[in-house]
């Protein structure tokens, strides 16, 4: 069976993230960055070329198949931040709707700018997010 393509590795967030980012987005991923570490308690780590992640959980589906990822994470995709987190809860929902200017996918939080968005809002999405993946992924230690 194949290996998870995204893993972690040793290059530096900074430095992807100067190379990556235009100025205005920048300042909103050292924001982000922020957020995320305060709700994480962790340090951010590259994982694969393009994801900056926090965190780490197991997973095992229902094939049989297993991995590890980031528990949550961002990557600058041309104009937009994207933060990688689960959101189908009806909590969740709820804090979607008071977000403020976003599109969300599966499990992508699309944003244009973190002066759209409610930053307190944003937070606890994260913080909801990680409680979700520890409650599914009880096994997995430090996330």
């Amino acid at each position: 069976m194949a290996d998870a393509k995204t893993q972690p590795t040793q290059a530096s967030v900074d430095d992807h993230l100067r190379a990556k980012a235009s100025p205005a987005q920048l300042a909103d991923c050292q924001a982000l960055m922020a957020i995320l570490h305060r709700v994480t308690g962790e340090a951010p780590t590259m994982w694969g070329p393009s994801i900056v992640g926090y965190g780490r959980y197991a997973y095992r589906y229902d094939s049989g198949r297993t991995g590890v990822s980031c528990a949550t994470g961002f990557a600058v995709r041309g104009k937009e931040l994207v933060l990688y987190l689960m959101a189908d809860a009806p909590e969740q929902q709820q804090l979607l709707a008071r977000l403020g200017t976003h599109k969300m996918g599966k499990s992508c939080l699309y944003l244009k700018r973190l002066a759209d968005v409610d930053a307190a809002v944003l937070e606890a999405l994260v913080a909801g997010s990680l409680a979700e993946i520890r409650r599914r992924h009880p096994e997995t230690p430090g996330t």
